[in-house]
């Protein structure tokens, strides 16, 4: 999609938290992967969230989608974005935490 057309709903403060808030969950091993808006390349899952995660800066994250497993630690990763409160849904793997909607769409928050 077109960057011009799309709308941002994080930014480096809420995305610090997002980064913060999965290197905290000790017992759980989320895998995450981005979206880039500008040219729709899909990143490998990766696992490191302290130095991976934030390569780059967060300004062309479009999303980032996160992997669990199992309903247990789909809980308590949906516990964790619920209490820092981002934009986001839940997918088939897990999570998807949007950083950009398209322009005069909404999104829901977890």
């Amino acid at each position: 999609m077109n960057a011009s057309l799309m709308q941002p709903v994080m930014n480096n403060t809420r995305w610090r938290e997002l980064q913060t808030a999965m290197i905290e969950l000790k017992s759980v091993q989320t895998l995450w992967r981005t979206r880039c808006l500008e040219n729709g390349f899909i990143s490998a899952w990766d696992g490191e969230w302290f130095y991976h995660f934030f390569q780059g800066g967060y300004t062309d994250i479009e999303w980032v989608e996160i992997k669990v497993e199992g309903e247990s630690e789909r809980e308590i990763v949906l516990s964790r974005l619920k209490k820092i409160h981002v934009p986001g849904e839940v997918t088939e793997h897990g999570f998807k935490v949007f950083g950009y909607i398209p322009a005069g769409q909404t999104v829901d928050y977890l």
